[in-house]
């Protein structure tokens, strides 16, 4: 499975602009994350990239994209650690950003180690940006969920291998949720009217507006 801008967008609370910024290559800096399915037209990210999507987002609600950057420079360059960004967990409080190890923790921007962090954070759980709810990666909606292991991680009602975003084009076709199941016969009405939601929400996904230079961190 592979997920488009909005789509990532979406599900990791990252604005598009954000997505576009953080996939750049600077003359003397890398990119936050450059999808590791295609980064050129048309831009597909994976799993794999939007779990990691949620960390940077998680990280830029306490750090400035300077930090971040800084941050990743110091895990790739200096710890030379070459796995993808969703393979580590990163905590940032406000003063920096460390990787989190089960025997210690290393302070990133100012480059300490066995570092206390007082609260750790499971970028895969729902969490608030700018005051607006981003669902959980894995279960988005009640009856929604994602799985790498089923259709390589696109949205499908929960227990079926059903996508999400056919059953919300049946419902905006105007079947009724209550005939769902004369298509897919293991999706209730309520599962259907859930998929239809999860798909009102990405399709109207609208990160609130940020300063300039905050939308493009």
């Amino acid at each position: 499975m592979t997920y488009d801008p909005k789509l990532a967008a979406a599900l990791s609370g990252a604005t598009l602009r954000q997505l576009a910024h953080w996939r750049k290559v600077g003359v003397s800096r890398g990119a936050v994350l450059i999808p590791e399915i295609s980064s050129t037209r048309p831009v597909l990210y994976s799993f794999r990239d939007v779990v990691a999507l949620r960390t940077c987002v998680k990280l830029r609600n306490d750090a400035s994209l300077q930090k971040i950057r800084r941050a990743l420079d110091t895990l790739r360059g200096d710890l030379k650690e070459r796995d993808h960004l969703s393979s580590y967990t990163l905590v940032a409080d406000g003063s920096s950003i460390y990787l989190a190890e089960p025997d210690q923790a290393v302070d990133l921007v100012r480059k300490k180690a066995n570092v206390v962090i007082h609260e750790m954070v499971d970028v895969l759980q729902p969490f608030y940006r700018d005051g607006r709810h981003i669902p959980s990666l894995l279960q988005p909606r009640a009856h929604v969920t994602v799985d790498p292991a089923i259709r390589g991680g696109v949205p499908v009602i929960k227990g079926t291998r059903v996508p999400y975003d056919e059953v919300a084009a049946l419902l905006r076709d105007e079947v009724s949720p209550e005939r769902i199941s004369d298509y897919y016969p293991n999706v209730t009405a309520t599962a259907a009217l859930d998929a239809a939601d999860f798909a009102d929400y990405v399709d109207s996904y609208d990160p609130p507006k940020e300063p300039r230079e905050a939308a493009a961190g």
